[in-house]
């Protein structure tokens, strides 16, 4: 008769089964290495997963995304030495282009792609690596997703410059639309952005721990770039006012869940991120993890240590155990389910009649945004 295994070598099975696990005990805080299971296999696991829904994600607009890249890349041209090797620099760090390949989905489901979709969507990508570039100057930040930023490798003028550079280059593909409507939303844009970041500068001074005021700002800067990217798609091809309104929400339900994802980030260490636990804390900022435990339990002395971070005072101690309070006591929980929501909202607002395909591509897309590690 075999003995019955000890717990450690049961949950050394479970892990060799169901990789998720050991993606699970990373976010509860348990060691992996309790359980024997090299970390690579997370890795492993975890990449595959990604580039499997970037697959599905592209395969409606493989051909048209092509495109688009080499149009991106076009757009981005200078004889100026010094800024045409800053150019260079940030292409060789552009992302997955989420939201132009957003842009080319909405586009698809509603019509057939044509120039006007390719330049919006090169004007909007363009605003948002331009925002990225001032973002960072304003932040004082030397790392964006892990890499250096531009104002880490030049200086702060050069990085200002390059930013406006970027920024009038995404107003001329604007106009290469020839439609307003599509000039209009770039230029409402840019507007929200600013604003977005500008209430969130003025809510480090606040006493109260708002969530209103957070999912303002959410949608007045990373929901307003989704809201765009899929609201251009929709107009570029003449879709029903209707559509357009539709995919605009579909946009912003996509960029909260983006925005709480990466908020749920900032509780946990990453060198992939490139930023330690408590980043955003360590710059006056509350996100909704530490709202809701500071909102639901009203601990006196966590609400004080609140206002010390907001004030830029707390020592990285002080943040340390504010991070670990937060943590335990369900924040991380809560935004989770709360990222759900909206994942699930977004999805229904799909249209019946989609193809398969697009069906896979959007729901791959937003699987893909919750899903990330970096």
């Amino acid at each position: 008769m075999h003995s019955k295994p000890d717990k450690s070598m049961r949950m050394h099975r479970v892990g060799k089964v169901c990789p998720f696990f050991l993606i699970l005990c990373f976010f509860h805080g348990k060691s992996t290495k309790k359980y024997r299971i090299p970390c690579f296999i997370i890795t492993f696991v975890a990449q595959k997963l990604r580039m499997e829904r970037l697959e599905q994600i592209k395969e409606p607009i493989s051909n048209e995304f092509e495109v688009f890249k080499q149009k991106f890349d076009a757009s981005l041209q200078s004889s100026n030495p010094l800024l045409g090797e800053v150019i260079n620099f940030i292409k060789q760090r552009k992302g997955k282009m989420m939201r132009p390949m957003l842009t080319l989905l909405m586009a698809k489901l509603c019509g057939e792609i044509k120039d006007p979709t390719y330049y919006v969507a090169i004007s909007l990508e363009l605003l948002h690596t331009a925002s990225l570039v001032h973002d960072d100057v304003v932040d004082e930040s030397d790392k964006r997703r892990g890499q250096s930023s531009v104002n880490a490798i030049y200086d702060n003028k050069v990085s200002v410059l390059v930013g406006d550079y970027l920024l009038a280059t995404s107003l001329t593909n604007a106009a290469m639309t020839g439609d307003v409507q599509l000039v209009e939303l770039v230029g409402r844009l840019g507007q929200e952005l600013s604003e977005g970041e500008i209430i969130q500068l003025n809510n480090i001074n606040a006493s109260d721990f708002s969530e209103d005021v957070y999912f303002e700002v959410i949608k007045k800067k990373t929901a307003a770039l989704f809201a765009a990217a899929a609201e251009a798609g929709a107009i570029s091809v003449k879709c029903t006012d209707e559509m357009a309104k539709k995919a605009c929400l579909f946009g912003e339900l996509i960029g909260i869940a983006f925005q709480i994802k990466d908020d749920i980030f900032d509780y946990y260490t990453s060198d992939v991120l490139g930023k330690p636990t408590g980043n955003d804390m360590r710059e006056g900022k509350l996100t909704l993890p530490a709202l809701y435990v500071l909102n639901t339990w009203k601990e006196p002395s966590m609400i004080e240590l609140a206002l010390k971070i907001r004030a830029l005072e707390a020592t990285d101690e002080e943040i340390a155990r504010f991070i670990a309070y937060i943590k335990e006591n369900g924040g991380i929980d809560y935004a989770t389910k709360v990222m759900i929501k909206y994942r699930n909202d977004a999805l229904s607002i799909l249209p019946e009649s989609i193809s398969d395909e697009l069906k896979l591509a959007l729901t791959s897309f937003i699987d893909y945004v919750i899903e990330r590690t970096k």
